[in-house]
């Protein structure tokens, strides 16, 4: 992606309404959904969509719940990633070397399927190809930012170049989708919460023996957690989260010698591991930022939380996060960066964020106690709900969020 609007360091800062920081999954999301508003918008990613150095769009594998797919469709990208998503019509979860099991069946609670997986590498190119061609947003990239002042009449900062050119910028608001370890956050002065759970995720795909019938499945071990989700193509996408000593253990074994670890971890029920593809790894911890708005800023995705894999819940929270804000952007009729307009949407946002917080870290915490007579409880928990109807159509519903009003688009509304 080339480099855009190269100007003298003399001239006059440039000004845009909006300026995203940090092009990944989620603030490709909202840059793209703003394209047709009439606001003036810069994003600014570090990394090019299609260098192999890009952490957003690797071979890692995202959950989309139906929200997700809705909002992606109101993106116009929803017919480009279809094609490579697999529907997930059924959810097994279990708890290894005990009773407890439950299971989700799509089609007994009258829908089609609980959400699709698909790769991060596809859902990153679909996003940058409408963007390279979207009017109404301006792009550097690669290309970082240096200097960011923010105050309550606006930000400044200086976009840099790869090649080093230097560009003065202002903006009425400046949002951080630039990760869990955001600078804009930092700049703006919003604290943030780190608990480490002292777990590392592996992440590969394998290959069975027999093709996925579209379960994805989720198995609670004495070791950490294993997610084995349905791909496009028959395949899985794997997940497993382990204590780091141990985790730099599997890390070291042979392909073969994987399989063999995992399939003693997982089972049988996806049938024999015979093939795996290249294994990653990343530490496993809660990011929550103190708030999500202060003056002329507004955090989004990682930014905002980062969150343990475990439920899948991470991505498509902060895609509504996306969705919510570029609402309120585009319907504004006056200043985008006012503190009533980022009040509206910390508020507006609080009961589902904190939700799927609570409900994350609760997973995390109840599966991996070694209280005496949690398992028993834990187990029990997972028989009943195996066997209540409506908690399973609740948990259906949780893709439009865990309270609050959901955005327009995971709706299936036009953004305005």
């Amino acid at each position: 992606m080339p480099d855009r609007a190269k100007r003298p360091a003399h001239c006059l800062p440039r000004e845009f309404d909006v300026a995203v920081i940090g092009g990944g999954l989620v603030g490709a999301s909202l840059a793209l959904g703003l394209s047709s508003s009439g606001v003036r918008v810069l994003l600014v990613e570090s990394v090019g969509p299609d260098s192999p150095a890009q952490p957003s769009f690797d071979e890692r594998t995202t959950a989309l719940g139906n929200a997700t797919r809705r909002i992606f469709q109101g993106l116009g990208v929803w017919d480009v990633l279809e094609p490579e998503a697999a529907r997930i019509r059924t959810i097994h979860v279990s708890d290894a070397g005990r009773f407890g099991c439950a299971r989700l069946v799509a089609r007994e609670l009258g829908i089609d399927a609980f959400g699709y997986v698909i790769s991060n590498r596809v859902i990153g190119a679909a996003l940058w190809n409408r963007l390279a061609c979207a009017r109404g947003i301006e792009l550097r990239v690669p290309a970082r930012i240096e200097a960011l002042e923010i105050t309550a009449g606006g930000a400044r900062f200086t976009v840099v170049s790869e090649s080093g050119t230097r560009e003065p910028l202002v903006s009425k608001l400046v949002v951080g989708a630039d990760g869990a370890h955001s600078p804009v956050r930092a700049a703006a002065g919003i604290e943030a919460q780190v608990e480490d759970y002292d777990q590392v995720a592996i992440t590969a795909v394998v290959v069975s023996d027999r093709p996925h019938d579209g379960t994805a499945y989720e198995r609670f071990t004495p070791s950490g957690p294993v997610a084995v989700l349905p791909l496009h193509g028959g395949g899985y996408g794997t997940v497993w989260a382990s204590a780091p000593g141990r985790a730099a253990e599997l890390l070291a074994l042979s392909d073969e010698a994987y399989l063999g670890r995992l399939q003693e971890r997982f089972g049988w029920r996806a049938g024999r591991f015979v093939r795996v593809g290249r294994r990653a790894s990343y530490p496993l911890k809660l990011t929550r930022a103190s708030a999500t708005v202060a003056a002329r800023t507004v955090l989004i995705g990682n930014a905002a939380q980062a969150l343990h894999p475990i439920a899948g819940q991470g991505f498509n929270l902060g895609l509504r996060d996306a969705a919510l804000l570029a609402e309120l952007i585009a319907g504004a009729t006056g200043d985008v960066g006012a503190p009533d307009l980022l009040q509206h949407f910390s508020d507006a946002r609080a009961a589902d964020r904190g939700g799927v917080v609570r409900f994350t870290d609760s997973l995390v915490r109840l599966f991996a106690s070694r209280i005496p007579g949690v398992s028993l409880l834990r187990d029990l928990g997972l028989v009943a709900f195996d066997l209540t109807p409506p908690a399973k159509r609740a948990l259906a519903r949780v893709s439009l969020g865990f309270g609050g009003r959901a955005p327009r688009l995971a709706r299936g509304l036009p953004l305005t």
